[in-house]
């Protein structure tokens, strides 16, 4: 009997019996509605799936942006993790002082991501693999968008500072570094003057050599700089501050770079890595090399970025660490300007008008109460 002869006979005759194979006949246009909203459902299936990806990948490289700019610059977030896993194993004591910056790194990453400790935990090694690509690539597009933005700004800042008459342009690099008087002077280790030393710096001589050794004098204060105190004004200069808050903050918020206030402490995590974060942007937009490089001729900015992290984490004893606070907080002031809110006692808030407003109708709704 042939197919159609069987669905004829099923629609006539009711069920048949099964033959010799066990198969019960059914209708053809039955089983091809099934197959059909089978299909429909795995397509459905494939595209939340793809959904799913995609929110994750998305979500991944967008909290990966973070990263460079809270936690650190050029570590790898696998030597991070790896060096927390070692320290399951092995005592603190027995750290060199790169692990101990890994660790610091790490500690900063689980402050920065809070879910990224448990995640990992939960992860096989693949699908770790795949987070850990996707977070280092929004780490990678945001350092070269604030890099992009710097490049624009600090260009503009110096012109304006410096009142060039022969203007900065932000997309030629080659008119910057030592080839230029300001940039020259800026990026001019600290103990040398610019004066007396730019023709050899620029011949490139060994007598002057420019590596990450040296504090250059765009770190200090006003430009200026102590022999016999080497830590006053460091880390104050007003292009950091502006670069600080084009970052974090936003790039209008530098117009006001110059104010001050009394706020308590800035963010204490991974403040050490904002401020290190901009110094080492800062060298490169005003250096004359056209893509990122860990080395610049003699100057290695992996070190520089170390050395300025161990200023401010590697200190001697309580006297120091108190000045780094000190530092800290005036960073607060110039980033976040004033803050009264010490001043807002108990009493003084009660003669504000939420308060005096707050009394006002709890006294009428009392009176409205007596009258009944």
């Amino acid at each position: 009997m042939s197919a159609a002869e069987l669905d004829h006979h099923n629609a006539t005759h009711g069920l048949a019996l099964p033959d010799l194979s066990g198969v019960v006949p059914t209708c053809t246009e039955a089983r091809a509605k099934r197959r059909i909203a089978a299909l429909e459902e795995e397509l459905q299936v494939t595209r939340q799936e793809r959904g799913t990806k995609q929110r994750k990948t998305t979500y991944y490289v967008s909290q990966g942006r973070a990263v460079c700019c809270m936690v650190a610059l050029y570590a790898s977030i696998e030597d991070l993790i790896a060096e927390n896993d070692c320290r399951c194993k092995i005592d603190w004591e027995e750290s060199t002082t790169d692990q101990n910056r890994f660790q610091h790194g790490y500690i900063a990453l689980v402050h920065t991501l809070l879910w990224i400790h448990k995640k990992l935990s939960g992860l096989d090694a693949d699908d770790a693999e795949d987070m850990l690509k996707k977070i280092k690539k929004g780490a990678d597009v945001a350092r070269s968008d604030d890099t992009s933005t710097l490049e624009d700004l600090v260009t503009a800042w110096i012109n304006q500072s410096f009142h060039l008459s022969n203007l900065l342009k932000s997309n030629d690099k080659q008119s910057r570094g030592f080839a230029h008087n300001v940039c020259g002077k800026l990026l001019c280790p600290a103990e040398w003057d610019w004066s007396s030393v730019k023709v050899g710096i620029h011949d490139r001589t060994s007598d002057y050599i420019i590596s990450e050794n040296s504090w250059p004098l765009f770190m200090y204060e006003n430009y200026s700089f102590i022999s016999d105190n080497l830590e006053k004004g460091l880390f104050m200069s007003k292009i950091l501050v502006q670069a600080f808050k084009a970052t974090f903050t936003s790039p209008s918020s530098t117009k006001e770079a110059d104010g001050d206030g009394d706020g308590a402490n800035i963010l204490e995590n991974n403040r050490h890595a904002r401020c290190a974060l901009n110094q080492v942007k800062v060298q490169f937009v005003l250096s004359s090399i056209s893509s990122w490089h860990t080395i610049d001729g003699d100057f290695d900015y992996e070190t520089f970025w170390n050395n300025i992290v161990d200023f401010f984490k590697d200190v001697p004893g309580p006297v120091t660490s108190h000045r780094v606070t000190t530092l800290l907080e005036w960073w607060t002031r110039k980033v976040f300007g004033k803050n009264h809110h010490k001043e807002l006692t108990p009493e003084v808030v009660s003669k504000m008008s939420v308060t005096a407003l707050a009394e006002q109708r709890k006294a009428l709704e009392d009176a409205a109460f007596d009258s009944d």
